[in-house]
Order: C-alpha cells, then sequence, then structure tokens
C-alpha cells in the first residue's frame, strides 16, 4: 500500500478515534492529538527505514515500510494496542523482556491441528510491532512471506483463550484493528454513516426478494459493530436453517441502553417464541438465550425469565405477525387433524411435529399476505417457532420465501 493509500486512512481513523474519545472513562489522550486529529507521529524518512532493515537484517514488508514513511509509529492501534512501535523502535521479539516472556509462555504450544509448527517457535523469530498493550501483542513473522513480499501478521492476547490470529499481512491486520474499533466503540462520522445507508438498502432489496448481495453487505456491517444489521442478519440465516452463525443470543440479550428492543413487537411476537421453543429443546445444563436474559441484569430481561412457564408454552397458540398472514397460516396448521389423523401412542412420531409436503405450496402462497411488524422485521421468523412448520420449511423452502417479494 502506497502513502497515498495509507494517508486517507489513517486520517479517517483518528478523525473518528478523538470525536468517540470520552474524557470521563478514557485514557487522556496525547498532547496534540484532539488538536491535530492526528494519532500518528511525522512521517519516518527514507533513511531512517533503511537504517532499520540494516539494523535488522531484513528487507521490511512493503506495507509497514509505506506506514513508516507516513507515520512513524501509531497510537491505539485499535482498542487494546495503545502503540505501535516505529522505525527506530523496531526489535525482535526475542532480543526484549516482554518478547522473551511471550515466546517461552508459548513455546510448545499448538492452537490448531493443521499447525505446521508450534506457535511459540512462530514468535521467537517474529519482528515486535506493538510497544504498550492490554495483556496482547503485535509481531510479523518474517518467514511467512507472499509473493508481493508481505509478511504474515499476528495479534495475540492472553486473556483471548484463543492462539495468535494470522492476517495476510500488516496492512490486513490494521483494517481488522480499525473495524474492531468500530465494532466496540461506534464512532460517529463518515463509516458509521455509510454502513447506516448500506444496511437500510439492504434491508429493503431483501424485501425486493434479494438474498446473497443482502447477506454480504449485513455481515460486513455486523463486523462494523451495525447491531441493526445483525439483526436482520439473523432473520435472513434463520430462514436458511442456520442458528450458529448469529446465535438467537446475540439478538435477544440486550444492554441498558437497548432494553426498550425487549418490548417492541418484534422481540415479543417474533424473536421470544424463538427463545421458548429454544428453551424447550435444550438440555438441562449449559446456556441458553433465556438464561442469559435472566443473569444479564437487565430489569426487563429478567422478567421475561422468570415468567416463563415451559410446560405452558403451546405452539399452536401463537401468533405469526399480521392478522392476515396469521389467519392463513392458521388454516395450513388446522389441517393436521384432517391431513394427519392421530396414531396410537407409541406408532411414531407425535402429530404437532409433522406437516405433509402438500402443506407448502398453500403457506408459500399466504407469504403475499405478510407485513413486517416494524422496519427491522424481514422474514416471518415465528413460523419457526412451531416444530410442525419449522421442520416444514427447509433451507430450500427458507431461501424461496426470502426470494420472494414480500410486505409491499
Amino acid at each position: 500500500m502506497k502513502h497515498e493509500q495509507w494517508q486517507p486512512f489513517l486520517e479517517r481513523w483518528s478523525g473518528e478515534w478523538v470525536d468517540a474519545h470520552d474524557p470521563e472513562q478514557d485514557l487522556p489522550l496525547a498532547d496534540g492529538v484532539a488538536r491535530e486529529r492526528w494519532l500518528g507521529f511525522a512521517p519516518a524518512t527514507a533513511e531512517a527505514v533503511a537504517a532499520a532493515e540494516a539494523r535488522l537484517g531484513r528487507t521490511l514488508p512493503p506495507s509497514l515500510r509505506e506506514f513508516l514513511l507516513t507515520s512513524d509509529g501509531w497510537r491505539n492501534a485499535g482498542v487494546f494496542i495503545h502503540r505501535l512501535a516505529g522505525a527506530a523502535e523496531l526489535a525482535w521479539l526475542a532480543d526484549s523482556d516482554e518478547g522473551r516472556g511471550w515466546i517461552e509462555a508459548y513455546r510448545d504450544t499448538e492452537f490448531h491441528e493443521d499447525d505446521e509448527e508450534p506457535e511459540g517457535r512462530i514468535i521467537a523469530r517474529s519482528l515486535r510491532l506493538s510497544l504498550d498493550a492490554d495483556a496482547a501483542v503485535v509481531f510479523l513473522d518474517p518467514e511467512d512471506v507472499d509473493g508481493h513480499g508481505e509478511w504474515a501478521a499476528y495479534w495475540l492476547a492472553s486473556w483471548s483463550g484463543s492462539g495468535p490470529k494470522r492476517f495476510r499481512s500488516f496492512r490486513d491486520l490494521m483494517d481488522e484493528q480499525y473495524v474492531s474499533f468500530h465494532a466496540l466503540r461506534r464512532p460517529p462520522g463518515a463509516t458509521r454513516d455509510h454502513w447506516d445507508a448500506e444496511v437500510e438498502r439492504a434491508r429493503r432489496a431483501v424485501l425486493d426478494g434479494a438474498v446473497e448481495g443482502p447477506l454480504g453487505v449485513l455481515e460486513e456491517a455486523s463486523r462494523f459493530g451495525n447491531g441493526r444489521a445483525r439483526l436482520l442478519r439473523f432473520q435472513m440465516l434463520a430462514m436458511l436453517g442456520d442458528t450458529h452463525t448469529v446465535p438467537l443470543d446475540r439478538v435477544a440479550v440486550v444492554d441498558e441502553e437497548r432494553a426498550d428492543f425487549l418490548t417492541s413487537p418484534l422481540f415479543t411476537r417474533e424473536l421470544l417464541p424463538l427463545v421458548h421453543a429454544e428453551e424447550r429443546q435444550a438440555p438441562l445444563w449449559g446456556s441458553t438465550t433465556l438464561r442469559l436474559l435472566k443473569n444479564r441484569g437487565v430489569e426487563e430481561a429478567r422478567a421475561l425469565a422468570v415468567d416463563f412457564d415451559p410446560d405452558g408454552f403451546d405452539p399452536d397458540g401463537l401468533t405469526y405477525g399480521n392478522p392476515e398472514f396469521d389467519a392463513a397460516v392458521h388454516g395450513v396448521l388446522a389441517r393436521l387433524d384432517t391431513e394427519l389423523p392421530g396414531e396410537p401412542e407409541g406408532a411414531g412420531e407425535p402429530v404437532q411435529g409433522r406437516l405433509p409436503d402438500s402443506a407448502w405450496p398453500e403457506l408459500r402462497a399466504a407469504l403475499r399476505l405478510w407485513r413486517p411488524l416494524d422496519e427491522d422485521h424481514i422474514a416471518p421468523v415465528s413460523l419457526l417457532a412451531h416444530p410442525a412448520l419449522a421442520r416444514l420449511i427447509t433451507e430450500e423452502r427458507g431461501r424461496e420465501i426470502l426470494s420472494t417479494r414480500r410486505g409491499s
């Protein structure tokens, strides 16, 4: 990456960091940062970079060289890395006390079955970039070089519970740190405005029947901490049978600032039935959305969890959104007694857990009656709370639902 590509990126990052700074909760900004709206330093000279390369005995990877020629070091590379080294401060991890501590801690550790060598060996030969961090370290591996001369970059935190996270280059690592800053702090500015607008466009496209394009937009916006994108993406993935990529608790368990969501029609009429259905199927141990709601500390969430009666949850008593669509769905379910008559006890699967495939065309036709409950509602996910309907809606049929223009 050239200087002319680093400069606007770093300027945007700096301005957003300054705007997001909270004097009451954050460490003070370094002298001049707020005034100049710049987290970096003066550019390194070509001579200083050459001197660093001579001292280290290696030619630095292109993205790091151009970075140093734009800013000789950096403050606040994400929320947990407080300072990155300038050219004169670059050093091998093995040559510092802190670095030797990281090497020793991970000497024989292998975090992935397909690792060709222990992470400790990679750390031992790597170039340290971070000077100050929250029990974390950033480094580059000079033995893992791509066709462009870029060294693999790593981010490692002792508190993360996982091993070093690998990136293809220093630039990719910096991109990820910028994204993580947005995800945790949601700073005002052009980046947040951009993703807000993209999410709204994706929502409209979903209701028009688009699937893959909006899914990609919502995934990227979610990485930047856009909660609305995560909620919309959950609904799409749930209809496709994927309840793991964005689990229910990621959209149902909220903090005090979003507690009003727990009383919205989208939650009480669409998501809460899914919470109850999940709880009924869950083992006695482990974590569930309902248990997380109870222990979260948000008063509204605790009230929902305390009031839940597992024996009182009746799938046949569910409602499915607006009255016209709800009536049509109950019409489909009413055929259970005629098309799937009861069987003797022990003869097989309960009737309420099945629906004949012949019910699918009628349910699909009912989609023309469906209307969203609010501007964050894009799919009839409450259908999945009924065991029979959940089995009827296969991944292929869920995609057909999403591909149908609806809600107009």
